[in-house]
């Protein structure tokens, strides 16, 4: 059965800026913004922002948890077919995978639903679960292909990190997770708090589970706005106001601070409905003892040490639980749904390490995507990690 899907909204801020890009270091043309510092002018106090928000977006766990037939999609073997076809056709062109695009991964029966989930994933509860895709039959190598090619119809991809991974590998690699100022904890085992990624969508695709643990939580944003707004205004303040300094990790363009001060929530700048958007990373606020302690930046007060607290505690406490299996493909709004993964234990080998394909997506604000507070809105590939000119790639696996 299909899950539920919201009516489309419509774009109330067409036209995009186009960033030209060298075709022979970006495939498809166009080169990732990267991170940057938001347009404070354009950032709005406590007073400005709703005191309840109301609509699809807002959303419990109760809802959803004894009825996965309403955020769950079987793929039929027509889709797996069509997919299938694309995927080969598109090997056989010799398209490099940073290439891939709509027009060249052309799927006409499942475009429609896949417009229709896009708008979910923005606009409504902003999240849904493919169950289905055959990843054991097809291995690595097609199913990125196929994987990729239908996030194309959801978003524009964006790198993930400073060597340009498009396709990124959530996968314990051995780092220590410890190191919170240097490593990003998607290459351990550790527990990942709930955050949000430098993205509009985030697709995880399941090549192989790990013996335990390794689970996913979701929450609304909303909801927890909402909760926040009721039995905590002074924390929502706190998260309100632009005091976060979010760090880097060395993933920095030359000339380009190793930080960015920007806030938790923030309002739309645009638009008559100015949603409340969410931009958060525990590890990302606590890893900056480096800058504080020279001075540059100032440590995290009482005040921020308990919003965070009480962030992550309200999360848990309102989350949806899910478990990925293998061939399972989970799409989140970043913009108002906050996910967590839990500690895990990987099998002994030689059985396969528990294994993610991930696709970061951007959903640029003149093709219907939010409207936000940094300069590069209505860039097609707003967001995510890009390094100077340092060119995608899109490995088969970790590196």
């Amino acid at each position: 059965m299909a899950p539920e899907l919201t009516p489309s909204m419509q774009d109330q801020n067409p036209g995009i800026v186009k960033r030209n890009a060298l075709r022979s270091i970006f495939p498809d043309g166009i080169k990732t913004s990267g991170q940057h510092r938001p347009i404070y002018e354009q950032l709005r106090s406590y007073e400005d922002f709703p005191e309840e928000i109301i609509g699809p977006t807002v959303w419990d766990a109760e809802d959803y948890r004894n009825n996965p037939e309403r955020w769950t999609h079987w793929l039929s073997e027509d889709e797996i077919a069509e997919l299938s076809d694309a995927a080969d056709k598109f090997k056989a062109a010799s398209i490099p995978l940073t290439g891939i695009s709509k027009e060249n991964f052309p799927l006409p029966r499942l475009a429609s639903f896949l417009e229709s989930v896009r708008n979910e994933l923005l606009n409504g509860k902003g999240f849904i679960l493919f169950k289905g895709f055959p990843v054991e039959r097809w291995g690595n190598a097609k199913s990125a292909i196929a994987y990729m090619g239908l996030g194309t119809y959801l978003g524009y991809f964006v790198s993930q990190n400073g060597k340009g991974h498009v396709l990124g590998h959530v996968k314990d690699l051995g780092d220590d997770a410890t190191q919170i100022d240097r490593v990003r904890i998607y290459r351990t085992n550790a527990r990942q708090y709930f955050h949000a990624d430098d993205s509009d969508i985030v697709g995880l695709l399941c090549i192989a589970r790990a013996l335990e643990g390794g689970e996913s939580d979701i929450v609304s944003s909303h909801h927890v706005y909402n909760v926040l707004r009721r039995e905590r205004p002074d924390v929502l303040n706190t998260l309100i106001q632009p005091i976060w300094y979010f760090d880097r990790k060395g993933e920095v363009s030359e000339g380009e601070d190793p930080y960015i001060r920007t806030s938790v929530f923030y309002l739309e700048p645009r638009g008559k409905e100015r949603r409340v958007y969410c931009k958060w990373d525990p590890y990302f606020i606590r890893s900056l003892e480096r800058f504080s302690s020279a001075g540059l930046v100032p440590p995290l007060s009482p005040a921020q040490l308990e919003a965070a607290d009480v962030l992550e505690s309200t999360c848990k406490r309102l989350s949806l639980h899910m478990i990925l299996e293998i061939g399972d493909i989970q799409f989140l709004s970043n913009a108002h749904v906050l996910h967590a993964r839990t500690e895990y234990k990987d099998h002994a080998p030689p059985a396969p390490r528990r294994h993610l394909m991930r696709l970061w997506l951007a959903t640029p604000e003149g093709e219907g995507g939010w409207s936000l507070p940094f300069h590069d809105s209505e860039e097609k590939k707003r967001g995510g990690i890009q390094v100077n000119d340092v060119a995608p790639v899109a490995h088969m696996d970790a590196e």
